[in-house]
């Protein structure tokens, strides 16, 4: 399970890097945008679509890293008066939830890339297929992150770094 955990946290890792990195140049595209169009009086027509799809990146790919970390959003006021087995159980739950979400994501943004696969990008010249594929690729980290979560939990490892309470305690 140490094994598993070390590459799931490096797949978390270069997740939360591309986001950042995502996040970077959606905000350098959209100064290209806005100084050509103020400064230049010439507007690009690439940069609102290409920043929007990057969007899509970063926001699937560090709720995914969210949901390994624990910091998703939840509702969790009953789980401080309820026994440590309560809590852990509520938890699983919550995973097996959030799983069957990650199937539904790729299952769908599968079939929305599938049936704009043959749709053309008119300001980049791709396919539009690639809207899509973020929510695929969250779906399936998603999935990943919280299948080790519940095994996690399973083995009796700790998970406080994961947004829970150690078991030990």
């Amino acid at each position: 399970m140490t094994r598993v955990a070390k590459v799931t946290g490096r797949i978390a890792r270069i997740s939360l890097w591309l986001s950042g990195a995502g996040l970077v140049l959606m905000t350098a595209f959209i100064t290209i945008q806005v100084f050509f169009r103020y400064l230049l009086n010439d507007s690009q027509s690439w940069t609102e679509p290409a920043s929007v799809m990057l969007m899509g990146w970063f926001i699937f790919l560090g709720a995914a890293v969210g949901i390994r970390e624990g910091y998703h959003l939840s509702f969790d006021v009953l789980l401080y008066v309820l026994p440590q087995r309560v809590k852990l159980a509520f938890y699983s739950v919550s995973d097996a939830v959030v799983v069957a979400f990650g199937g539904g994501m790729i299952w769908f943004g599968s079939q929305l890339a599938e049936k704009t696969a043959a749709n053309k990008l008119p300001s980049l010249g791709i396919s539009g297929a690639f809207d899509f594929l973020p929510l695929v690729a969250g779906g399936i980290l998603i999935i990943l992150f919280s299948l080790e979560r519940l095994a996690r939990r399973a083995a009796g490892m700790p998970t406080a770094r994961f947004g829970e309470v150690d078991p030990q305690e």
